[in-house]
This record gives C-alpha cells, structure tokens and sequence, in this order.
C-alpha cells in the first residue's frame, strides 16, 4: 500500500518538475507575443493618425473629421458668416485667373497646388519657371502661402486665398503632402512640410524675384509656417507669418488628442508611436516643433486663437508668443471662436488686424 502511493507522489513530482521547467519557455512565449502584439498596435496607431488611405480604410478619418466637427462651436453668427464666406468664394472661383502648379519634393513625391492671381491685373507681366511652374501674371509683388490643417486639403483655404489677392496679393495655396492631391507617405505634422513648402516659395521666387511672400496656415499649417520662420534656409522675401491655432509641437498634440480619437492611454503609445515613426516615416515627432523654431525666428509673426477652441488650447498660441524670438509680433485672441473658426466668428475683426499687421512689416 505504502508502495502505491509512494510511486503515485514520484510520479506527481516528476509530472510537476517537468511542468516546471517548461514554465519559462511558456512564460518567455507569453511575454513574445504580448511584445509583437504591443508593436502591432503602435504600427495600427501610426497609419490610423498619419496615414490617409488606411485613416480611410479604418474609418478614422471620418471619425476624426466628426469629432472635430463636434468640439467646434455652432453658435448662429458663425454658421451665418461661414455660409457667407463659402458663397462669397464660390462668385470669386468663377471670374479668378488661377492655375495648377506641381512641383517634387525632396524625397521624390508630387506635389500640387492652385495658384491665383490679384483680382486687379494691370501693367507688365512677370513669368518665370520654378520647378515645374509655370504662370504669367500680374505686375504685384505680394504673395501668399497659404496652408491647410491636419487631414485637410487646399479647397478648404480658398476663402483665405480670395481676401489675399481681392487685396492685390498672388496667392499659392499647396495640398501638403500625403494630403488632396499631394503624393506622401505619412502626414507630415508640419516637420517634413515645412521642407516641402521651401519648394513653394523658391518656386515662386524665381516666378518673381521681388515677390514679398506671406505664409498664413491654420492648424496644422500654422505649426508649419512657424517651423520655416525658424529655418536658417528661409529666404528673406518671407516677410511675415500669420499663425491661425497653432500647437506648440506634434508630440504635446498627439500626448493631448490620443485619448480623444482612439481612446487609448498617452503613456506609454506616444512614446512608442514616435519610434515607429522614426523607422518607417523618417521623421522626429520632436523635430516637428513649432515653439522650438519660433525661439530662432526673425520673421514678423501674428498669432491667432479663438477662445472656445477645444482641439487645440489657445494657451498653446500664447505659449508660443511668449517663446517668439523676432521683434515684431502680435497676439490675436477670439472670444467664443472654436477650432479655425476665428476668421468665421468675427470675420472684420479678423483680416483687418492682419493686414493693418502686415502693413506695419
């Protein structure tokens, strides 16, 4: 009797040490897969933020235009004036002289743009060649750039493009990479844009070698006309910068919005998330820095925020007009103005003080 159960326990042991011993293979597998799950997510991650044709694919595209949409404000004179706006630049696109430029980025991709002459076109022509473009136009000098937001394209900004040349300027507004009807592989937070958009004003400099340019952006494009006022590349025909609600960097941005559009935790995915950008992107979130280039900056800025805006903090626009290094630069907040709608809540308001700013550079 004693016998039978002393081979029952040796037989229990040597089933337990063996089950032992496989414990850390079985443990190690565990932690592996959790590992290439982990990464598989930030990968996921990366293309649902960065990446338009998978945004699309997963429906995060849409689901960031609608929340975006609903975080704006909705108040009667916003609406009105916006609707205003539209139809006033519908009239415009009829009678405008305009053309389509392209041009190639440094890393190879095609990049379009609309460029649009002053609504006044009188005296000798000025033509040129600039990668790609080709215009005769106007005897003005006055340019504008003018940038559209994270995930948008050029259309959006035509009512920005219609005040500029109805007040003499030649307007060139971009779809910035990977965005419209620009090519790319990831968006470019403002960081590989504001490369891109050097081709942009070189191109319209050798359009017009007196041109006297002015970068507006809004969003996303704020953040890259700010990043080229730090530039030491940037031509001194750039002669001011309107920062419409810009962030402070990309990285603050996606720490504050990841919860908000994915519902996932900051720490540690944002971290992660910059890795994977670096190895398949190229870039540096961190290198897409807008209050690190304003501290270098020499051109005349005009910071603008509304008050309400709940994607992006006006605190973050007063952040950066305290960081600002140049001489001359203003601060223009909103009340009750949401996310870009500052030129739709108080609309007099708003393109007075930049062209009084602009007149003063």
């Amino acid at each position: 009797m004693y016998c039978i159960i002393g081979r029952v326990i040796e037989r229990k042991v040597k089933t337990f040490m063996v089950k032992r011993k496989k414990w850390p293979f079985i443990t190690g597998g565990v932690i592996l897969f959790l590992f290439i799950l982990y990464w598989v997510i930030v990968y996921f991650l990366v293309s649902a933020a960065l990446v338009p044709s998978f945004m699309e694919k997963l429906d995060a595209f849409s689901e960031v235009t609608e929340k975006s949409v609903t975080e704006q404000k909705h108040t009667t004179d916003i609406e009105k004036n916006h609707k205003t706006a539209i139809e006033e630049t519908n009239s415009w696109l009829k009678t405008v002289k305009h053309q389509r430029y392209t041009t190639v980025s440094e890393d190879g991709y095609k990049l379009v743009a609309m460029g649009f002459e002053p609504d006044a076109v009188s005296g000798s022509a000025v033509s040129g060649e600039a990668a790609g473009m080709h215009r005769t136009g106007s005897d003005g000098h006055d340019w504008v750039l003018v940038l559209h937001g994270y995930t948008g394209w050029k259309e959006e900004m035509y009512p920005f493009a219609g005040e500029y040349c109805r007040r003499g300027y030649h307007a060139m507004v971009p779809d910035l990479r990977c965005q419209g009807e620009s090519e790319g592989d990831f968006i470019g937070m403002g960081y590989t844009d504001s490369k891109d958009c050097l081709k942009w004003i070189q191109g319209i400099q050798k359009l017009d070698p007196q041109a006297r340019i002015v970068i507006h952006g809004q969003s996303m494009g704020a953040a890259t006309g700010l990043i080229l006022s730090g530039m030491s590349e940037l031509p001194d025909a750039v002669r001011a910068v309107i920062s419409d609600c810009s962030y402070t960097d990309a990285y603050a941005m996606f720490e504050a919005k990841i919860g908000d559009w994915f519902s996932l935790p900051a720490f540690p995915l944002v971290n992660s998330a910059r890795l994977m950008l670096m190895l398949r992107g190229g870039y540096d979130l961190y290198d897409a820095s807008a209050i690190e280039a304003v501290k270098r900056s020499r051109v005349p800025t005009l910071f603008i925020h509304g008050s309400d805006d709940r994607m992006i903090s006006a605190d973050m626009s007063r952040e950066l007009y305290e960081a600002e290094a140049c001489d001359k630069k203003e601060l223009l907040i909103i009340d009750g103005a949401g996310h870009a709608q500052a030129q739709d809540k108080e609309p007099d308001r708003y393109y007075d003080t930049i062209f009084r700013f602009l007149g003063s550079v």
